[in-house]
């Protein structure tokens, strides 16, 4: 891996998450009230305002403590405990400053720490593969909470309305 290849991975993954998956919740906070926010759809499955808990235990973990070495309180099981009704600004608010600590930990990053060997959540692996695991795992849970809140609300989020998505790909002329 070369460092303007580290670079441009670390910058991706930060408009994964901090431009695009956080922008996504903020529209779907917008779109919900407090109830929908705790509401679950089933005895099995955990409310939005559960994923999101369990969004920023996950980037706390991984990138945070993981690859910035901050101390890992992390105790997953409580991220999905019933009682924690906080307000959803509140929850927003959270995932902000978690998402802005680990941007800061990701921009650090240099092409040697990308390829170091972490010990993570009990799984080992390089730097680049705890990086995208967690784009990975906060994009399938902005995912789900997106779903649930069209379901819930009957609306169209607007991900793409500013956005022509029938334009055609020119494969034989590289992109600048």
């Amino acid at each position: 891996m070369s460092e303007s290849l580290a670079r441009e991975l670390v910058r991706e993954s930060v408009v994964q998450l901090q431009d695009l998956s956080l922008s996504r919740l903020r529209a779907c906070f917008e779109a919900l009230n407090e109830e929908q926010v705790w509401q679950r759809p089933g005895p099995s499955v955990v409310s939005i305002g559960h994923l999101v808990l369990h969004l920023n235990g996950n980037v706390r973990q991984w990138i945070c403590a993981g690859l910035g070495g901050a101390a890992d309180h992390r105790v997953r099981d409580t991220e999905f405990e019933t009682d924690q009704h906080r307000p959803a600004s509140e929850l927003l608010a959270v995932t902000e400053e978690t998402l802005k600590d680990a941007v800061a930990v990701l921009e650090r990053m240099d092409e040697a720490d990308l390829l170091r060997s972490y010990s993570i959540q009990g799984f080992e692996g390089t730097g680049v593969a705890a990086v995208v695991h967690v784009v990975e795992h906060f994009s399938y849970h902005v995912g789900q909470v997106s779903y649930w809140t069209k379901i819930l609300c009957d609306v169209d989020l607007g991900y793409y309305a500013d956005e022509d998505l029938d334009q055609r790909n020119d494969a034989s002329r590289p992109k600048s």
